[in-house]
């Protein structure tokens, strides 16, 4: 069994540093001539994973844009994350999961198990009850070859306060919230290669700020939301992110999708071009 995070490298190397949010917002669904429905929202996904067949290696589908169309949507989230993998692309089901114990491993099981109807490759958990908390989700993603991304650093204004909030207790008093996420993250692999656990982290934010240094990142796959729409420009990822750069996956949403599915492959093709001559 491949790992995720050797899986990973290897649709960066091919593809490029860009995935692709699949976000049915309702104004999208309308700019694409589609109902904002459960079935508008499986036609633009699948419209959107033809587009990125072959320009890109990997997409993100927003789990919350399907589920406002209840037990419908959930069915149209299956055909997409079907279609997706089927095409031979990396699907992160943006899910923002997280809890303890039980809870958050059954969590996994939907999104991570194989054979699960809503089988990815990897999900977005959340952390703010302790990374360790995370532990039943993280030892059924390794054991079952997936990934996992752990909110650290987001890229909405509202949580600078919370992320940079200093540490009291433990090994990591005195750090950033951001940091200690980090840090506890990068014990999850090591060796060459990018590992299978990884981090969010916006790519509109300024690392030094958060407490973060680059060089603590590498090698960990970095999830980085916020080019676009949020501000942030695709050649400042080696500005950014700095040696932990060639471990960064830049999302692009909105700016691209807007452009609608005809236009969509080649502008996911010239967001790539943008970020391998930046880098």
């Amino acid at each position: 069994m491949v790992d995720f995070g050797a899986r990973l490298e290897s649709a960066l190397g091919t593809f490029g540093q860009i995935c692709l949010g699949i976000d049915p917002h309702p104004f999208l669904l309308e700019q694409w001539g589609l109902d904002d429905t459960a079935e508008g929202a499986q036609e633009f996904g699948l419209r959107a994973v033809d587009a990125a067949a072959g320009s890109v290696g990997v997409v993100k589908p927003q789990v919350a844009f399907f589920e406002r169309h209840g037990g419908a949507g959930i069915l149209a989230l299956e055909q997409v994350v079907r279609a997706a993998r089927d095409a031979g692309l990396l699907v992160i089901a943006d899910a923002k999961r997280g809890d303890i114990g039980s809870t958050v491993e059954a969590y996994g099981q939907a999104w991570l198990s194989p054979g699960s109807p809503l089988e990815a490759d990897a999900m977005t958990v959340v952390a703010y009850q302790g990374v360790e908390s995370l532990r039943g989700v993280i030892d059924l993603a390794g054991a079952s070859g997936k990934g996992l991304f752990i909110l650290a650093a987001t890229s909405n204004p509202e949580a600078l306060a919370t992320q940079t909030a200093e540490v009291r207790v433990g090994l990591h008093a005195g750090a950033t919230v951001a940091r200690q996420v980090v840090d506890e993250v990068g014990a999850f692999g090591t060796g060459a290669g990018l590992r299978s656990v990884g981090v969010v982290i916006g790519g509109n934010l300024v690392l030094d700020e958060l407490g973060l240094d680059p060089a603590t990142l590498a090698g960990t796959p970095i999830l980085a939301p916020g080019y676009g729409e949020q501000g942030a420009s695709l050649t400042d990822i080696a500005a950014t992110f700095g040696v932990a750069a060639p471990g960064v996956i830049a999302n692009v949403g909105r700016g691209v999708l807007k452009l609608g599915p005809q236009r969509l492959s080649d502008a996911l093709l010239s967001a790539v071009d943008e970020v391998r001559g930046a880098l």
